[in-house]
């Protein structure tokens, strides 16, 4: 086997990543290990993907046995897995209807066409509008970057998909202002994840979903970070009190094999017919079998609350390292999925405690420049919190004393 470093990124990869110099080469549970067997806590979950963990027995157990069974049939040909997955999420959901994509950009791109076809079929081509969110993250393709409410992901490409109104999170105002009978749909996070890890207040997200009801508008749910558990519930529009009509996921969905769903009602589900839609790996028998362990073992009782337990030792270690070392303004989020908002002193410094955190031997994801964000492991043990969270007191004391 060839001996690969950092460098070689820098020669053979298109640059538009900057990872880190380490290069981890195993995991298990909540800890990876690098080339040289320097161990490190796992508090990202490669960005609330691994659910459970690096290598968790019930994912291995689901991939060895399909890997050992059938691989890929094309959508020529349905298969059970996919078949099994499907029933499973709708038994779980407001949805009666799945698309299988292979990714959250996939599944919210299967989402807006849906919305869009729906549009015109039941009311004509003016109804075209879609309602978004400033600092809102859909994906990386054309449409769904376009969606999403950062335009420093869409600039540069040439000219966007139009029809597309962005206004603030939380704002009811905006929001009665820019919905009318030309809005076919309004996409949204339930907890905005990569804009810094915000909650839609009660009233908000009572106000979208009813305003969308007067305008026979579609609302679509982008449950990519918050699905599967992340929240505490198993979709994160189960804790809100208010339902979809679309919904998509991905990340955790397979806990680190790529797959992605669209959930939708039958009502609509029929306006993709035969042709208007499709992907070739999409609903693959490998990625189905392994979500679906990761399904029947996340929608347990048991995870779900662990994962509200979880949430409280979190942010009792937070708040306990922010009394000595003041540099939070506020813990936010829900379940596992929060974030710890820098303050007026440290803001612009999320890459810096980052960076320090690995040096310790503990991995954090970053929310914008002023955002710590962890994503764990949805049944990481108390005992990895607490490893985790001294070698994140230590990386923070660095900081601050430096």
């Amino acid at each position: 086997m060839t001996d690969v470093t950092r460098k070689d990124f820098d020669e053979v990869m298109v640059p538009c990543y900057n990872p880190m110099a380490i290069i981890p080469v195993r995991g298990e549970g909540a800890r990876i290990w690098d080339q040289q067997d320097k161990e490190y806590v796992d508090f990202a979950g490669g960005i609330a993907v691994s659910c459970l963990g690096h290598c968790h027995p019930v994912m291995v157990e689901a991939l060895t046995k399909q890997a050992n069974q059938l691989w890929h049939l094309s959508n020529v040909m349905t298969n059970e897995p996919a078949l099994r997955l499907a029933k499973k999420l709708v038994e779980l959901s407001f949805a009666d209807k799945v698309f299988f994509a292979n990714s959250g950009a996939e599944a919210n791109e299967a989402a807006l066409k849906l919305a869009r076809r729906y549009a015109v079929d039941e009311f004509g081509e003016q109804k075209s509008k879609i309602i978004a969110f400033n600092q809102g993250f859909h994906g990386r393709t054309f449409f769904t970057v376009t969606v999403g409410g950062q335009s420093a992901y869409s600039d540069g490409f040439g000219p966007k998909p139009g029809d597309i109104d962005h206004i603030p999170y939380n704002d009811i105002k905006a929001f009665e202002a820019a919905i009318s009978d030309e809005t076919c749909a309004v996409m949204m996070e339930p907890l905005q994840g990569e804009g810094g890890i915000i909650a839609p207040t009660s009233e908000f997200v009572q106000t979208v979903r009813e305003l969308c009801d007067k305008h026979n508008a579609l609302l679509i749910f982008d449950e990519v970070q918050t699905g599967n558990g992340r929240t505490g519930d198993f979709y994160a529009y189960q804790g809100l009190g208010v339902t979809p009509d679309i919904l998509s996921t991905a990340k955790s969905l397979g806990g680190g094999f790529p797959v992605g769903a669209m959930l939708t009602t039958e009502k609509l589900a029929k306006h993709l017919k035969i042709g208007t839609h499709g992907s070739t790996y999409g609903g693959n028998p490998l990625a189905c079998a392994v979500a679906e362990a990761v399904v029947s073992h996340v929608s347990q009782p048991d995870v779900l609350q662990g994962v509200k337990e979880r949430e409280g030792l979190f942010r009792a270690e937070l708040e306990r390292i922010n009394a000595k070392y003041p540099i939070f303004a506020e813990i936010r989020g829900k379940g596992l999925l929060l974030g710890a908002e820098l303050n007026d002193e440290w803001k612009g410094r999320s890459r810096d405690v980052l960076v320090a955190a690995g040096e310790e031997g503990l991995m954090v994801l970053i929310a914008g420049a002023s955002v710590v964000r962890f994503t764990p492991s949805l049944v990481i043990t108390p005992e990895e919190i607490k490893q985790g969270f001294a070698r994140f007191e230590a990386a923070i004391a660095k900081l601050y004393n430096a």
